[in-house]
């Protein structure tokens, strides 16, 4: 069994900001994720407001956070969580695909995924031009035409993004006006190749049976399109620690301001936990505050 003080669930923003300040206080630190490091930060493909780097790449941002983590002495994995326990005070017992892990705290920095609409022909079309992620799949939409769906700054962030790749953007949002930041609406409303659909929803993406063509709106339009991206919220990554920490009504992690959650020990960090805004930033600080708090836990032990 591996021992270290300091158990990481995942190495996004949040959990690679955790390992590092955990690390650098003098711990030894394990921060285990089974995808790549960087969680939603792959997913961008530019950050203009992350505080001393004015424009940079999601992935590179991402990287630049692991090997600091590293350079700190943390140690990442590449391996899936199944189960954890507590076994006592100061002790707690993480069982992974690569074995178990014992550690004398924990953080959970798991992150969210993307929130589906639930409408007909959205999960048969995933690969087929539905898509949650711009970067990873505009390309392939180069000269075509597109709809986004959402209001939010994920949204117009990555409809701006397309617009540079697509022939045309059109964005559908639920309400009369955009939830996103003024910045970002200013900007798409800059873009010439961008229209707005407000105040209706797709019900329905329809395919040829190979790929999307279009999307029907519950005003009774159908917007021709060769790709339809998603973009309406997200859902935490929490499933598995039910029963091990409270929850609320909508599966987020509760903390108070320390990132302590309801199990002493336990601290939850980025957007997997209760908070007001979730953006790369307040996930950066939200590990840093758990890894002080875990290090003052095991201090009094």
């Amino acid at each position: 069994m591996d021992k270290t003080d300091i158990l990481v669930i995942g190495a996004g923003p949040a959990g690679l900001s955790a390992a590092s300040y955990a690390a650098r206080a003098g711990y030894s630190v394990t921060a285990i994720d089974q995808l790549s490091p960087g969680g939603q930060l792959l997913l961008i493909d530019e950050i203009e407001n992350y505080p001393g780097l004015p424009l940079t790449k999601g992935y590179k941002l991402a990287e630049d956070m692991e090997n600091q983590a590293v350079l700190f002495g943390a140690k990442v994995e590449y391996t899936a969580l199944s189960a954890i326990r507590k076994e006592g005070e100061g002790r707690f017992i993480a069982l992974t695909d690569s074995g178990e892990i014992e550690a004398k705290a924990v953080i959970i920095a798991t992150g969210a995924d993307h929130r589906h609409l639930g409408v007909k022909g959205e999960e048969e079309n995933q690969g087929k031009g539905v898509s949650y992620c711009a970067t990873c799949d505009g390309p392939f939409f180069k000269g075509k035409d597109v709809v986004v769906v959402g209001g939010g700054d994920t949204a117009l962030t990555d409809a701006i993004y397309l617009s540079k790749i697509a022939k045309s953007v059109t964005v559908v949002h639920r309400r009369n006006e955009f939830r996103a930041q003024k910045a970002l609406q200013d900007r798409l409303s800059s873009c010439a190749n961008i229209r707005t659909k407000l105040s209706c929803n797709v019900i329905e993406i329809l395919s040829d049976g190979k790929k999307v063509v279009g999307a029907k709106l519950d005003t009774g339009e159908t917007l021709d399109a060769d790709a339809v991206f998603v973009f309406v919220g997200i859902v935490p990554n929490s499933s598995l620690f039910s029963g091990f920490v409270d929850l609320d009504k909508n599966g987020f992690i509760i903390t108070n301001g320390r990132m302590e959650t309801s199990l002493e020990g336990v601290f939850a960090a980025g957007d997997v936990r209760t908070t007001p805004f979730r953006q790369v930033a307040t996930a950066a600080a939200d590990g840093a505050i758990a890894a002080h708090s875990a290090d003052e836990y095991i201090s009094n032990l």
